[in-house]
């Protein structure tokens, strides 16, 4: 076996002085050498494992794929311990079983596995650390343990065990609790985050319990739990949100953070009492997603550029409307996350913070101490802002101040529940504005809705309805041109068909015509009418670019822009 420095100098080109500085290393703080090349930044991780193979003569494997995982070998060890050793054992290669590691110090605990697998003939092979944890951690995905078979194993007196069990869980994978109910949780938190869902809904009914995942927007019946477990469910959750389980009368919020794998999930908890339980709703916020940047939301290039003209502008009031759920919040961060620079500064105040987002100071709405967002938002303008994002505007009093403080040299974004853009100007009048102030402040409306985008894996050609093509306002002329597809539905769409969403949008600019036309009327028909003639893209009509560039479908489309 070759010595490890003189394959760094001969293979490598690695300085004799750079392998004393990492001795230095490996005295000082006691790492195997191996560690403190790493931490010196001698190789990258990579060549690290290069180096070992050739050291240890062992093959090299740089993606582990889902194909190559076995639930029924990995589920004989402890996944606590396989993170412990870095060591992964997969389906066999050339006949034989095969396990990857990634460093030397996990050598000695293959010995292990040739025992617990009763198999001598085991194949080694070197991946980065970093892959073999993140092949530890998707087994989950391939568990044969789902919550419909730990459901079906339970016995009805074991939902009483729920108050004895431990309070948090840092990890669900590493949780190996043998609780039913804790397992069940855990295990319908696991697979919502698997189904990409943003809300888990727990629902008690007479003589039944519903679970219901919301996906892409829609909501699927998931789980259909013993209705006599429904408390112990609750009371669980209630423990993990450090809410009180005595009280079942009051409505409730919390928090829960946890991980699934090496992914963090924050989840918003909110308890209802109803007439048959307490119903509870968990909102489910993957902190590993990064913010969508403006190119990612579904803009069209004008739109876009448009856009990018508007959030530059020193002061004024851009406005996005929309229903709950519609994705204006998503938007207004990646329009902050664009113009965010050390030469700015932004504060926001939201309810809730959904995203923390670096170099921006946010603050949490807080009714109880009086924090609202009028009382904020008066605050914030006296902290020398350049930027202000208010998360929606609710009352006079919040549109007064936010008014205000475009019209006094500030950049204000904010968020109204309106149908379209033009509807935003009404619904601010009918609050109180003056017509005068609605015109000299606002700069632009974007109204917004979430369409799903047809899942890829399941992709297929189909022919819609001649009416609903018409409907979305298609001519003889694009029908014909066009190619049509839909989802078929496979495991990757949960079967859904979709996987993902985009945004279409109506983005209406105050021009002088329009500001003019204000100050005579407040009626949204007469505002959209001119714009329309100046070339306003509705939101059907943008909606219909998207089925034209096979994004997604006709009838998708007709669901969202339904006045």
């Amino acid at each position: 076996m070759r010595v490890l420095e003189n394959i760094l100098i001969e293979d490598f080109h690695v300085l004799p002085e750079s392998l004393e500085e990492v001795r230095k290393i490996q005295e000082e703080k006691k790492k195997d050498f191996w560690e403190a090349i790493l931490q010196a930044n001698l190789l990258s991780e990579n060549q690290l494992i290069e180096a070992l193979g050739r050291q240890w003569g062992l093959p090299i494997v740089d993606k582990i794929s889902d194909e190559q995982l076995d639930v029924t070998i990995t589920e004989k060890f402890p996944i606590q311990y396989l993170r412990l050793h870095k060591i992964v054992p997969i389906k066999a290669l050339n006949g034989r079983a095969a396990v990857v590691i990634s460093n030397p110090g996990s050598v000695p605990a293959i010995d292990d596995v040739r025992i617990i697998l009763e198999n001598n003939d085991i194949e080694i092979y070197l991946a980065p650390e970093s892959e073999v944890l993140s092949a530890i951690n998707r087994t989950y995905d391939q568990a044969t343990h789902t919550a419909e078979s730990v459901i079906a194993d339970m016995d009805g007196d074991e939902s009483s065990e729920i108050l004895s069990q431990l309070e948090e869980t840092a990890d669900l994978l590493d949780d190996t609790s043998d609780a039913p109910i804790i397992r069940l949780v855990n295990l319908i938190l696991s697979q919502a985050v698997k189904s990409r869902a943003s809300d888990i809904h727990i629902e008690p009914f007479q003589r039944h319990l519903k679970v219901r995942f919301r996906i892409d927007g829609i909501l699927y019946n998931t789980l259909s739990p013993p209705r006599h477990i429904h408390s112990a469910i609750v009371s669980r959750i209630k423990i993990m949100a450090r809410l009180n389980i005595a009280e079942k009368r009051l409505p409730q919020d919390g928090r829960i953070e946890i991980k699934i794998g090496d992914r963090p999930i924050d989840i918003r908890v909110s308890t209802l009492p109803t007439i048959f339980g307490e119903r509870v709703v968990l909102r489910l916020l993957d902190k590993s997603e990064s913010l969508l940047r403006l190119e990612e939301l579904g803009l069209s290039d004008t739109q876009l550029d448009t856009f990018l003209k508007l959030i530059s502008q020193p002061n004024g009031i851009i406005l996005v409307t929309g229903p709950t759920g519609s994705g204006k919040t998503t938007t207004l961060y990646a329009a902050l996350s664009r113009i965010n620079s050390p030469d700015k500064n932004i504060i926001t105040i939201e309810d809730p913070i959904e995203y923390q987002l670096d170099g921006i100071g946010q603050i949490q709405v807080n009714p109880k101490i009086n924090l609202t967002f009028a009382t904020g938002l008066r605050s914030i303008v006296r902290q020398d802002p350049d930027v202000i994002l208010v998360g929606e505007i609710r009352d006079l009093e919040t549109a007064e101040i936010a008014i205000q403080s475009a019209l006094t040299g500030h950049l204000v974004f904010s968020t109204l529940h309106t149908n379209d853009s033009a509807g935003a100007i009404t619904r601010l009048i009918d609050m109180g504005i003056e017509p005068f102030l609605v015109s000299s402040a606002v700069n632009a409306i974007l109204a917004q809705r979430l369409v799903r985008v047809i899942c890829p894996y399941c992709k297929e050609e189909y022919n819609p309805h001649e009416f609903s093509l018409r409907e979305i306002g298609l001519d003889e002329e694009m029908i014909s041109a066009t190619r049509f597809y839909r989802g078929k539905g496979c495991p990757e769409c949960s079967h859904t068909g979709f996987r993902g969403r985009m945004g279409i949008y109506e983005l209406l600019i105050l021009d002088d015509e329009i500001k003019s036309l204000i100050s005579r009327t407040s009626d949204s028909n007469e505002i959209k009418k001119t714009a329309l003639k100046k070339g306003l893209i509705t939101l059907r009509q943008d909606g219909a670019q998207k089925v034209l560039e096979s994004f997604t479908t006709v009838e998708e489309v007709i669901r969202v822009t339904q006045a």
